[in-house]
């Protein structure tokens, strides 16, 4: 067993309450650093932890480390879960393993029972996907990077760790001597966020920049800018009509009086109400509802798998598939 009275390891979860006690808990545990370092926080801390893997299926010898991770959490008394997902297309790897990974947590959760899972990023995770929204053009909203706490499709997840650098993790498993799993893809140049972590962000602190603190200082500045923007968007949305055909409607004159900026967060939580949580309109979208609304709101606008469209002083939304009619 590890030294799990390690300091390092209690402080992490301080202040913090994941779950009651006495409530399962699952952590998505890859094997690696990060994850491992929470699963034994949270078991030192006396949460009912459970592991949870998903073998991407990225290389021949994932499924060797997935017989020695339930090895390990056995001896740990841990209770273990893993699943195997199909050999990724090749097109998109993140995208398909990280949609393929959630999926199995909902499953599981259902399965299990467990609502809540938690997820091992870290202080330089977080400063990484702030840069990465920026380079993709998001707005506040996006450059916030990770939420601590989000839910999808009734499991709620959590990020723990983001206030931790990841370096502490690795020094906490070394005190405990427990080791970990480097995951060769960590290496691979192709992906996005390796680059960042290999090259972006060295070639920044070789130029007396720290790149982690600028850009958690942006994500200070796109909460702020964004909660400002989500005020606004409330206020308009304060006399927001749903009838039962899922239609909704707000004030036309209202929408106009608000800055483009409040507009586009308001449009982006009238979709996700009509199409579902996570749904939200691209830039393409955006500047064609501004350009609409300049013109008026001269007859309806379609966007993805939902329509806008005024009528007198009243602007709706409503999903595509309903007839159209004003």
């Amino acid at each position: 067993m590890p030294n799990l009275q390690c300091e390092l390891f209690s402080c992490w979860l301080e202040g913090q309450v994941v779950v009651p006690l006495t409530q399962a808990v699952a952590v998505g545990w890859s094997g690696g650093a990060d994850s491992t370092a929470l699963l034994l926080a949270l078991k030192a801390a006396g949460y009912q932890v459970q592991a949870w893997h998903v073998d991407h299926a990225w290389r021949p010898s994932s499924q060797a480390e997935a017989e020695q991770l339930a090895i390990r959490a056995g001896a740990w008394g841990i209770p273990f879960y893993t699943a195997r997902l199909d050999v990724p297309s090749g097109k998109n790897i993140e995208a398909e393993a990280r949609a393929g990974r959630y999926a199995q947590f909902v499953r599981w959760g259902r399965e299990l029972a467990v609502g809540t899972i938690c997820l091992g990023h870290h202080r330089e995770d977080q400063a990484e996907t702030v840069y990465m929204r920026l380079l993709q053009g998001a707005g506040p909203g996006g450059c916030r990077g990770m939420h601590g706490e989000r839910r999808m499709e009734g499991l709620r997840l959590l990020r723990p760790l983001l206030h931790v650098p990841g370096v502490a993790l690795k020094q906490a498993l070394r005190q405990a001597e427990v080791d970990w799993f480097e995951d060769p893809s960590n290496d691979e140049t192709g992906l996005w966020r390796n680059r960042i972590r290999q090259r972006s962000f060295p070639a920044m602190s070789g130029s007396d920049t720290d790149p982690v603190q600028l850009f958690l200082r942006w994500k200070v500045q796109a909460d702020r800018v964004a909660a400002a923007l989500d005020a606004g968007a409330e206020k308009l949305l304060a006399h927001e009509v749903a009838d039962n055909e899922g239609r909704l409607s707000i004030s036309w004159s209202d929408w106009c009086s608000s800055s483009s900026a409040v507009r586009a967060r308001t449009l982006q939580k009238m979709m996700s109400s009509v199409l579902g949580e996570g749904v939200t309109p691209g830039r393409r979208h955006i500047q064609a509802v501004e350009v609409w609304t300049s013109k008026k709101g001269c007859g309806g606008l379609d966007l993805s798998r939902c329509r806008l469209y005024r009528v007198k002083d009243e602007l709706y939304l409503k999903p595509a598939s309903h007839a159209f009619a004003c």
